[in-house]
Protein backbone atom coordinates (compact mmCIF):
# COMPACT_ATOMS: atom_id res chain seq x y z
CA UNK A 1 0.00 0.00 0.00
CA UNK A 2 0.93 3.19 -0.54
CA UNK A 3 -0.09 7.00 -0.06
CA UNK A 4 1.84 8.87 -2.73
CA UNK A 5 -1.23 10.49 -3.66
CA UNK A 6 -2.62 12.63 -0.08
CA UNK A 7 -1.11 14.71 1.88
CA UNK A 8 -1.15 13.23 5.83
CA UNK A 9 -2.02 15.05 8.66
CA UNK A 10 0.20 15.28 11.94
CA UNK A 11 -0.72 15.18 15.26
CA UNK A 12 0.29 15.11 19.37
CA UNK A 13 -0.26 12.28 21.36
CA UNK A 14 0.32 14.11 25.40
CA UNK A 15 0.71 12.24 28.44
CA UNK A 16 1.65 14.79 30.42
CA UNK A 17 5.08 12.75 31.52
CA UNK A 18 6.17 14.22 35.01
CA UNK A 19 9.63 14.59 34.63
CA UNK A 20 11.88 14.20 38.14
CA UNK A 21 12.34 17.15 39.45
CA UNK A 22 9.33 18.55 38.08
CA UNK A 23 6.14 19.88 39.69
CA UNK A 24 2.39 19.05 38.27
CA UNK A 25 2.05 22.34 37.74
CA UNK A 26 5.21 22.55 35.53
CA UNK A 27 3.92 19.32 33.60
CA UNK A 28 0.74 21.53 32.97
CA UNK A 29 2.55 24.52 31.68
CA UNK A 30 5.21 22.65 29.52
CA UNK A 31 1.94 20.58 27.73
CA UNK A 32 -0.05 23.90 27.43
CA UNK A 33 3.99 25.58 25.66
CA UNK A 34 4.07 22.39 23.45
CA UNK A 35 0.32 23.24 22.12
CA UNK A 36 0.89 26.34 21.42
CA UNK A 37 4.50 25.46 19.23
CA UNK A 38 2.22 22.78 18.20
CA UNK A 39 -0.03 25.41 16.96
CA UNK A 40 2.42 27.24 14.91
CA UNK A 41 4.27 23.96 13.30
CA UNK A 42 0.81 22.87 11.74
CA UNK A 43 -0.20 19.70 13.47
CA UNK A 44 -3.46 19.04 13.34
CA UNK A 45 -4.67 18.08 16.74
CA UNK A 46 -3.57 17.59 20.30
CA UNK A 47 -4.50 14.53 22.46
CA UNK A 48 -4.08 14.22 25.76
CA UNK A 49 -4.96 10.75 27.13
CA UNK A 50 -6.38 9.34 30.27
CA UNK A 51 -3.91 7.34 32.92
CA UNK A 52 -4.55 6.85 36.61
CA UNK A 53 -2.03 6.57 39.61
CA UNK A 54 1.06 6.72 37.85
CA UNK A 55 3.53 9.47 39.60
CA UNK A 56 5.34 9.59 35.98
CA UNK A 57 1.79 10.85 33.95
CA UNK A 58 -0.02 13.91 35.24
CA UNK A 59 -2.99 13.38 32.38
CA UNK A 60 -5.50 11.60 34.80
CA UNK A 61 -8.27 13.95 33.92
CA UNK A 62 -7.91 14.65 30.18
CA UNK A 63 -11.53 16.68 30.09
CA UNK A 64 -9.99 19.40 32.27
CA UNK A 65 -6.69 19.58 30.74
CA UNK A 66 -8.41 19.66 27.15
CA UNK A 67 -9.92 23.10 28.36
CA UNK A 68 -6.84 24.42 29.86
CA UNK A 69 -4.73 23.65 26.54
CA UNK A 70 -7.98 24.80 24.05
CA UNK A 71 -8.55 27.76 26.28
CA UNK A 72 -4.58 28.41 25.41
CA UNK A 73 -4.57 28.01 21.86
CA UNK A 74 -6.37 29.31 18.65
CA UNK A 75 -6.32 27.13 16.18
CA UNK A 76 -5.56 23.69 16.83
CA UNK A 77 -7.90 21.14 18.15
CA UNK A 78 -7.74 19.85 20.98
CA UNK A 79 -9.32 16.11 22.24
CA UNK A 80 -8.81 12.77 24.31
CA UNK A 81 -6.99 10.22 23.16
CA UNK A 82 -8.24 8.62 25.15
CA UNK A 83 -11.18 8.99 27.25
CA UNK A 84 -11.41 5.32 28.69
CA UNK A 85 -15.25 5.38 28.39
CA UNK A 86 -15.74 1.94 30.98
CA UNK A 87 -14.43 4.63 33.52
CA UNK A 88 -17.02 7.04 33.08
CA UNK A 89 -20.85 7.04 32.62
CA UNK A 90 -21.65 8.07 28.96
CA UNK A 91 -23.97 11.05 30.28
CA UNK A 92 -21.13 12.81 32.43
CA UNK A 93 -18.87 12.14 29.73
CA UNK A 94 -21.48 13.75 27.07
CA UNK A 95 -21.75 16.51 29.81
CA UNK A 96 -18.60 17.31 29.77
CA UNK A 97 -17.52 17.34 26.54
CA UNK A 98 -20.84 18.87 24.78
CA UNK A 99 -19.69 22.29 27.30
CA UNK A 100 -15.76 22.13 25.62
CA UNK A 101 -17.63 21.84 22.63
CA UNK A 102 -19.74 24.91 23.61
CA UNK A 103 -16.57 27.25 25.05
CA UNK A 104 -13.93 25.87 21.78
CA UNK A 105 -16.43 25.81 18.77
CA UNK A 106 -15.17 23.37 16.08
CA UNK A 107 -12.05 22.17 17.91
CA UNK A 108 -12.65 19.19 20.50
CA UNK A 109 -12.59 15.95 19.75
CA UNK A 110 -13.82 13.19 21.85
CA UNK A 111 -11.72 9.67 21.48
CA UNK A 112 -12.76 6.86 23.24
CA UNK A 113 -11.45 3.61 24.39
CA UNK A 114 -12.09 0.97 26.61
CA UNK A 115 -8.76 -0.18 28.41
CA UNK A 116 -8.67 1.08 31.84
CA UNK A 117 -5.45 3.12 31.72
CA UNK A 118 -4.59 1.79 34.93
CA UNK A 119 -4.36 -1.34 36.90
CA UNK A 120 -6.83 -3.48 37.71
CA UNK A 121 -7.21 -2.43 41.92
CA UNK A 122 -6.86 1.18 40.68
CA UNK A 123 -10.01 0.53 37.70
CA UNK A 124 -12.09 -1.22 40.29
CA UNK A 125 -11.41 1.83 42.30
CA UNK A 126 -12.78 4.33 39.84
CA UNK A 127 -16.03 2.39 39.08
CA UNK A 128 -17.48 -0.81 40.58
CA UNK A 129 -18.95 -2.25 37.56
CA UNK A 130 -16.29 -1.67 34.95
CA UNK A 131 -15.70 -4.81 33.70
CA UNK A 132 -19.86 -4.99 32.40
CA UNK A 133 -19.17 -1.37 31.24
CA UNK A 134 -15.96 -2.74 29.39
CA UNK A 135 -18.43 -5.66 27.70
CA UNK A 136 -21.23 -3.18 26.83
CA UNK A 137 -18.32 -0.62 25.23
CA UNK A 138 -20.16 -0.22 21.77
CA UNK A 139 -23.38 0.22 23.37
CA UNK A 140 -21.94 2.85 25.61
CA UNK A 141 -20.68 4.66 22.89
CA UNK A 142 -23.61 4.96 20.97
CA UNK A 143 -25.23 6.37 24.24
CA UNK A 144 -22.80 8.99 24.69
CA UNK A 145 -23.74 9.68 20.42
CA UNK A 146 -27.68 9.73 20.96
CA UNK A 147 -27.05 12.55 24.12
CA UNK A 148 -25.41 14.99 21.25
CA UNK A 149 -28.33 14.59 19.47
CA UNK A 150 -31.88 16.44 19.70
CA UNK A 151 -33.56 14.98 22.59
CA UNK A 152 -36.58 16.87 23.01
CA UNK A 153 -39.62 14.91 25.17
CA UNK A 154 -36.64 12.10 26.72
CA UNK A 155 -36.34 11.42 30.51
CA UNK A 156 -32.40 11.76 30.51
CA UNK A 157 -30.45 14.26 28.46
CA UNK A 158 -27.28 16.20 28.04
CA UNK A 159 -28.84 19.74 27.16
CA UNK A 160 -25.36 20.65 27.17
CA UNK A 161 -24.51 18.33 24.37
CA UNK A 162 -27.42 18.64 22.11
CA UNK A 163 -26.59 20.13 18.37
CA UNK A 164 -22.75 20.37 19.77
CA UNK A 165 -20.33 19.71 16.92
CA UNK A 166 -17.81 16.92 18.43
CA UNK A 167 -16.41 14.06 16.66
CA UNK A 168 -16.11 11.05 18.20
CA UNK A 169 -13.31 8.68 17.09
CA UNK A 170 -12.79 5.42 18.53
CA UNK A 171 -9.00 4.14 20.09
CA UNK A 172 -7.71 0.56 19.76
CA UNK A 173 -5.18 -1.56 20.95
CA UNK A 174 -6.28 -4.52 19.44
CA UNK A 175 -8.70 -6.31 16.88
CA UNK A 176 -12.27 -5.45 18.61
CA UNK A 177 -12.33 -1.79 18.33
CA UNK A 178 -11.51 -1.97 15.13
CA UNK A 179 -15.65 -3.90 14.70
CA UNK A 180 -17.17 -1.25 16.91
CA UNK A 181 -15.31 1.54 14.29
CA UNK A 182 -16.12 0.24 11.23
CA UNK A 183 -19.44 -0.91 12.45
CA UNK A 184 -20.38 3.10 13.42
CA UNK A 185 -19.08 4.58 10.80
CA UNK A 186 -16.44 6.55 12.64
CA UNK A 187 -12.55 7.59 12.60
CA UNK A 188 -10.55 5.27 13.95
CA UNK A 189 -6.89 5.66 15.66
CA UNK A 190 -4.87 2.35 17.02
CA UNK A 191 -2.38 2.70 19.31
CA UNK A 192 0.59 1.25 17.51
CA UNK A 193 3.49 3.79 19.75
CA UNK A 194 3.28 1.37 22.61
CA UNK A 195 1.27 -1.67 21.43
CA UNK A 196 1.73 -2.18 17.08
CA UNK A 197 0.80 -6.44 17.65
CA UNK A 198 -2.47 -6.38 15.62
CA UNK A 199 -1.67 -2.69 13.69
CA UNK A 200 -2.58 -4.17 10.23
CA UNK A 201 -5.20 -6.81 11.19
CA UNK A 202 -6.97 -4.34 13.22
CA UNK A 203 -6.84 -1.84 9.82
CA UNK A 204 -7.78 -4.44 7.41
CA UNK A 205 -10.82 -5.76 9.38
CA UNK A 206 -11.72 -1.53 9.84
CA UNK A 207 -11.62 -0.74 5.96
CA UNK A 208 -13.30 -4.39 5.05
CA UNK A 209 -16.00 -3.61 7.59
CA UNK A 210 -16.70 0.01 7.34
CA UNK A 211 -20.30 1.13 7.10
CA UNK A 212 -20.53 5.15 5.48
CA UNK A 213 -22.46 6.93 8.31
CA UNK A 214 -23.42 10.57 8.57
CA UNK A 215 -20.09 10.91 10.54
CA UNK A 216 -17.45 9.93 7.98
CA UNK A 217 -18.37 8.51 4.02
CA UNK A 218 -14.95 6.78 4.00
CA UNK A 219 -12.37 5.17 6.36
CA UNK A 220 -10.36 7.47 8.43
CA UNK A 221 -7.09 5.96 10.04
CA UNK A 222 -4.64 7.23 12.69
CA UNK A 223 -1.71 5.61 14.12
CA UNK A 224 0.74 5.97 17.08
CA UNK A 225 4.74 7.04 16.76
CA UNK A 226 7.02 7.06 19.06
CA UNK A 227 9.35 10.14 17.74
CA UNK A 228 12.73 11.54 19.18
CA UNK A 229 13.98 13.89 16.87
CA UNK A 230 17.63 15.67 17.25
CA UNK A 231 20.48 16.99 15.24
CA UNK A 232 22.22 13.80 15.17
CA UNK A 233 21.31 9.80 15.36
CA UNK A 234 23.87 10.08 18.94
CA UNK A 235 21.78 13.24 20.45
CA UNK A 236 18.80 11.46 19.80
CA UNK A 237 20.17 7.90 21.39
CA UNK A 238 20.93 9.41 24.24
CA UNK A 239 18.12 11.31 24.49
CA UNK A 240 15.96 7.85 24.31
CA UNK A 241 17.45 6.88 27.44
CA UNK A 242 15.07 8.53 29.49
CA UNK A 243 12.06 6.82 27.74
CA UNK A 244 13.88 3.55 27.92
CA UNK A 245 13.93 3.51 31.36
CA UNK A 246 10.56 4.28 31.78
CA UNK A 247 9.45 1.22 29.51
CA UNK A 248 11.54 -0.60 31.40
CA UNK A 249 9.43 0.87 34.85
CA UNK A 250 6.02 0.10 32.77
CA UNK A 251 7.37 -3.48 32.10
CA UNK A 252 8.68 -3.99 35.60
CA UNK A 253 5.67 -2.15 37.00
CA UNK A 254 7.89 -0.11 39.17
CA UNK A 255 6.97 2.98 37.69
CA UNK A 256 9.14 6.03 38.08
CA UNK A 257 9.33 10.35 37.34
CA UNK A 258 10.87 10.43 33.37
CA UNK A 259 14.67 10.63 34.48
CA UNK A 260 17.57 12.88 32.93
CA UNK A 261 19.06 11.49 29.83
CA UNK A 262 22.40 9.24 30.13
CA UNK A 263 25.06 8.08 27.44
CA UNK A 264 23.85 5.44 25.35
CA UNK A 265 25.63 2.64 27.02
CA UNK A 266 26.21 -1.23 26.11
CA UNK A 267 23.35 -1.82 28.66
CA UNK A 268 20.68 0.59 27.15
CA UNK A 269 21.41 -1.79 23.77
CA UNK A 270 20.89 -4.74 25.75
CA UNK A 271 17.61 -3.27 26.99
CA UNK A 272 16.64 -1.94 23.31
CA UNK A 273 17.19 -5.51 22.03
CA UNK A 274 15.17 -7.50 24.98
CA UNK A 275 12.28 -9.03 23.04
CA UNK A 276 9.87 -6.83 24.90
CA UNK A 277 11.10 -3.80 24.28
CA UNK A 278 11.41 -4.67 21.03
CA UNK A 279 7.61 -5.33 20.83
CA UNK A 280 6.32 -2.31 22.25
CA UNK A 281 9.22 0.02 20.52
CA UNK A 282 8.42 -1.43 16.66
CA UNK A 283 7.61 1.79 16.10
CA UNK A 284 9.37 4.34 17.99
CA UNK A 285 11.90 5.92 15.42
CA UNK A 286 14.48 8.00 17.41
CA UNK A 287 17.49 9.59 15.31
CA UNK A 288 18.32 12.70 12.54
CA UNK A 289 15.55 14.24 11.09
CA UNK A 290 16.97 12.30 7.84
CA UNK A 291 16.74 9.06 9.95
CA UNK A 292 12.96 9.89 11.21
CA UNK A 293 12.27 10.93 8.06
CA UNK A 294 13.01 7.74 6.03
CA UNK A 295 10.96 5.66 8.98
CA UNK A 296 8.11 7.86 9.20
CA UNK A 297 8.29 7.46 5.07
CA UNK A 298 8.35 3.90 5.23
CA UNK A 299 5.75 3.67 8.34
CA UNK A 300 3.01 5.81 5.67
CA UNK A 301 3.65 3.42 3.08
CA UNK A 302 3.46 0.38 4.33
CA UNK A 303 0.03 1.19 6.61
CA UNK A 304 -1.66 4.09 4.48
CA UNK A 305 -2.71 5.66 7.29
CA UNK A 306 -4.31 9.26 6.54
CA UNK A 307 -2.44 10.40 9.66
CA UNK A 308 0.01 9.83 12.28
CA UNK A 309 -0.10 10.62 15.76
CA UNK A 310 3.12 10.95 17.79
CA UNK A 311 3.94 10.51 21.59
CA UNK A 312 7.34 10.96 22.51
CA UNK A 313 9.40 11.29 26.52
CA UNK A 314 12.00 13.66 26.84
CA UNK A 315 13.26 14.68 29.89
CA UNK A 316 14.25 18.62 28.99
CA UNK A 317 11.48 20.79 27.17
CA UNK A 318 13.51 22.36 25.14
CA UNK A 319 14.59 18.87 23.79
CA UNK A 320 11.43 17.94 23.02
CA UNK A 321 10.00 21.66 21.67
CA UNK A 322 13.10 20.78 18.86
CA UNK A 323 12.25 16.78 18.56
CA UNK A 324 8.73 18.14 17.62
CA UNK A 325 9.91 21.12 15.30
CA UNK A 326 12.11 18.75 13.84
CA UNK A 327 9.00 16.10 13.15
CA UNK A 328 6.95 19.03 11.33
CA UNK A 329 10.15 19.67 9.34
CA UNK A 330 9.68 16.08 8.38
CA UNK A 331 6.18 15.67 7.54
CA UNK A 332 6.18 19.24 5.42
CA UNK A 333 9.04 17.39 3.68
CA UNK A 334 6.64 13.78 3.20
CA UNK A 335 3.17 16.06 2.05
CA UNK A 336 5.64 18.41 -0.24
CA UNK A 337 6.43 15.62 -2.10
CA UNK A 338 3.07 14.22 -2.50
CA UNK A 339 2.60 18.05 -3.87
CA UNK A 340 5.32 17.13 -6.78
Amino acid sequence: MTHASKHIAYSILDLASVSAGSSIQDTFNKSLDLARKAEALGYTRFWLAEHHNMKSIASSAPSILIGHIAGGTKTIRVGSGGIMLPNHSPLIVAEQFGTLGSLYPGRIDLGLGRAPGTDQVTAAAIRSDRMQSVYKFPDEVASVMHLFRHNEGERIRATVAEGVDVPVYILGSSTDSAHVAARLGLPYAFASHFAPTYLFEAMDIYHREFEPSAHLDKPYTIAGINVIAADTDEEARRLSTSSLRMILGVLTQNMDYLQPPVDYTREFEELAANPAVQRMMKYAFFGSRQTVLEKTKRFIEETAVDEVIVSSHIFEHQDRLKSYELFAQVMQHINEEVLV
